[in-house]
C-alpha cells in the first residue's frame, strides 16, 4: 500500500492507547479501577488525541493472573462493573469517534472455567480433549520437559484422573487444545459475541503459544541462559510455541473478523522479526498487526535501533502494515528503562515512525516503575521467582491524575501503591505546562494526525551513528518531514550534503528550537529530538 493512497483504514491512521483497567480510574472507592472510571476519563483521552482504546481483560476471573485466567468469556467481572456498564462505555467511545479493542485470551482458560471443570471431571468426559491431558512417563514424571513461563514445570499432575495437564503459565491457567475443532468453534463464538456487540477488534494474548507440537518433543537447552533470567528461559520453546499450524488458526480467526466491517486483530507475539512477520499471513490474511516489541526489548542504542527499524521495514510482506510499542503491562516502563529525558526522545520516535503506535497508559506523563515492597507483591511472576526482580507490579501502578490523596485514582485504598512523587508528576500538573511530557505527547499526536506524511507516509532512512538516528517521512503530494533523534546525553551533529534536507523545526523535545531554520549542519543537544518540516 503506497503512502499516497487514500484508502487507509482507521487502525493504520490512528494511535492506540492501552488501559490496564485495574489501574486507570476507580469510580466506587474499592481501590480497583473499573469501567465507569474509564468512561469518566474518556474526555481526557479524546483531548490527548488517541483514536483507539485497548482494554486489558475485564472478564469474570479468579484473578490468579489478574484477568488472564478467564472463567467466563462472555461476561464482565463485577469488580469492573456490569454488561450494561460495558455497553455504555462502548457507546461513549464510539460517540467520541474512537474505537474500542478488547483483550482476547484464547490460549488458556481459568481452571475454574466450566469447560475445564468438565474436562477434569473424568477421562471419558466429552470435554476431556478440550485441554492437553497426557499420561506420565513410565517413572511417573511429566510427559516432557516443557516449562511454565511463571516458573517450574508446565505440567500439573491431576491425582483423581491419573494424568498431567499442560499450562504454559500458571497451573490455574490450563492450555486449551486448539487441535480440537469444538474448541475452535467455541472461541470463534466468543469472538462473534463481542463483535456483535460492536467491539472494534481484539488484541490476541500469546498468539504464538496457541498450538503445540503433537509429538510432545522435549525443548532443547538454551545455550545463552544466565542465572538472572526467568527459569522459563533455560529452554528454547521450539516445540511448545510458534508451531507451523498456528498460522491456520490465525487465518480462521481472521475469517471470523472479516465477516464484520472494519475490525482489527492484533497479535501478541514475542518472536524475532523474521518469525514475527509470518503472522501477517499469506496474502495478508493473518493478524492485521502482529505486535512489534523491538523498542521494548532492544538496548537503547542508536545503531541497534536504526538497524532494527530498517530490518523490519525490509522484511514486511507486501501490504503488511508496521506497528511500534514502547510499553505494556508486562514490561518495565520506558521512563524506567531509558530515563526521563530519553523518554521524551522515545516518544518522538514512537509517534513519528511509519505504522501504528501503541501508548501504554501513564507513559504520556512519564510514569516510572514504582518499587513495591516484597510483602505487597501481587504479580504471580514476581511471587514465583522472588529473587529475580521479575514482578510486573511496578509497571501496573495506578494512573497519576492530580495531587489529591491517591492521585485522584480512588477514594479508597489503591490495590497497588502509588509513586511517592505523584503530587509533582500527574496529569493536572502537566496539562498546562508547555514543557511537560504530556504536552509533548499531545503535540506530537496532533501533528501526526494532521500531516499525511507523518500519519501514513513512507519511511526513508537518512543516517545513523553512535548517537543519532535520522529519517524522512513523506507522502506524495504532501510536505515532507526530517526527524533527527539524539539517543545520547551528549551533543551530536548532523551534517548533510543533500540540498533538499533543509527546513524549519516544527516540533522539538526542547520547544525553544521550534521555528528555527536549519540546513546542512544541525547540532542537537543531549536528549534532543527535532521534527523538521522540509522546504
Amino acid at each position: 500500500m503506497t503512502a499516497d493512497s487514500n484508502n487507509h483504514l482507521w487502525w493504520q491512521e490512528g494511535v492506540i492507547y492501552q488501559i490496564y483497567p485495574r489501574s486507570f480510574q476507580d469510580s466506587n472507592g474499592d481501590g480497583i479501577g473499573d469501567l465507569q472510571g474509564i468512561l469518566d476519563r474518556l474526555d481526557y483521552l479524546q483531548w490527548l488525541g488517541v483514536t483507539a482504546v485497548w482494554l486489558s481483560p475485564i472478564y469474570p476471573s479468579p484473578m490468579a493472573d489478574f484477568g488472564y485466567d478467564i472463567s467466563d468469556y462472555q461476561g464482565i467481572h463485577p469488580l469492573f462493573g456490569s454488561k450494561e456498564d460495558f455497553k455504555r462505555l462502548l457507546d461513549a467511545v464510539h460517540h467520541r469517534g474512537m474505537k474500542l479493542i478488547l483483550d482476547l485470551v484464547p490460549n488458556h482458560t481459568s481452571d475454574q472455567h466450566p469447560w475445564f471443570l468438565e474436562s477434569r471431571s473424568a477421562r471419558d468426559n466429552p470435554k476431556r480433549d478440550w485441554y492437553l491431558w497426557h499420561d506420565p512417563l513410565p517413572d511417573g514424571s511429566p510427559p516432557n520437559n516443557w516449562l511454565s513461563v511463571f516458573g517450574g514445570s508446565g505440567w500439573q499432575w491431576d491425582e483423581p484422573t491419573g494424568q498431567y495437564y499442560y499450562h504454559a503459565f500458571l497451573k490455574e491457567q490450563p492450555d486449551l487444545n486448539w487441535r480440537n475443532p469444538e474448541v475452535r468453534q467455541a472461541m470463534f463464538d466468543v469472538m462473534r459475541f463481542w463483535l456483535d456487540l460492536g467491539v472494534d477488534g481484539f488484541r490476541v494474548d500469546v498468539m504464538w503459544h496457541m498450538i503445540k507440537d503433537q509429538q510432545l518433543r522435549d525443548n532443547p537447552a538454551n545455550p545463552d541462559y544466565q542465572s538472572y533470567m526467568a527459569t522459563y528461559e533455560q529452554l528454547l520453546p521450539v516445540y511448545s510455541t510458534d508451531q507451523p499450524e498456528v498460522h491456520d488458526l490465525v487465518l480462521e480467526m481472521r475469517k471470523v473478523l472479516d465477516a464484520y466491517d472494519d475490525r482489527l486483530m492484533i497479535g501478541e507475539i514475542y518472536l524475532p522479526i523474521h518469525q514475527l512477520v509470518a503472522y501477517y499471513g499469506i496474502d495478508g490474511k493473518g493478524a492485521h498487526l502482529p505486535f512489534n516489541f523491538q523498542l521494548l526489548l532492544l538496548p537503547w542504542d542508536s545503531r541497534q535501533i536504526a538497524a532494527a527499524i530498517d530490518q523490519y521495514e525490509g522484511v514486511l510482506p507486501a501490504g503488511g502494515w508496521p506497528n511500534w510499542v514502547l510499553g505494556n503491562h508486562d514490561q518495565p516502563r520506558i521512563t524506567s528503562r531509558v530515563g526521563k529525558e530519553q523518554a521524551r526522545v522515545a516518544a518522538l520516535l514512537l509517534l513519528t515512525l511509519r505504522g501504528t503506535p501503541t501508548i501504554y497508559y501513564g507513559d504520556e506523563i512519564g510514569m516510572r516503575d514504582v518499587p513495591i515492597p516484597f510483602g505487597e507483591v501481587q504479580d504471580p511472576q514476581g511471587l514465583n521467582m522472588p529473587d529475580k526482580n521479575l514482578s510486573r507490579d511496578p509497571a501496573r501502578t495506578p494512573m497519576q491524575w492530580d495531587n489529591s490523596p491517591n492521585a485522584g485514582f480512588t477514594t479508597g485504598k489503591p490495590w497497588l501503591r502509588l509513586a511517592d512523587q505523584f503530587r509533582r508528576e500527574n496529569v493536572q500538573a502537566q496539562r498546562d505546562d508547555p514543557y511537560s511530557m504530556l504536552t509533548l505527547h499531545r503535540r506530537i499526536i496532533g501533528l501526526r494526525q494532521q500531516e499525511q506524511s507523518l500519519m501514513v507516509g513512507d519511511y526513508v532512512p537518512v543516517f545513523a551513528d553512535t548517537q543519532l538516528i535520522a529519517y524522512v517521512r513523506q507522502a506524495k503530494g504532501y510536505p515532507r518531514f526530517l526527524i533527527i533523534l539524539n539517543l545520547s546525553h551528549r551533543p551530536a551533529y548532523f551534517k548533510t550534503k543533500d540540498p533538499t534536507l533543509k527546513g524549519v523545526v516544527e516540533l522539538a523535545t526542547y520547544p525553544e528550537r521550534e521555528g528555527q531554520t536549519v540546513g546542512e549542519s544541525i547540532q542537537l543537544g543531549g536528549d534532543e529530538g527535532v521534527v523538521i518540516r522540509l522546504d
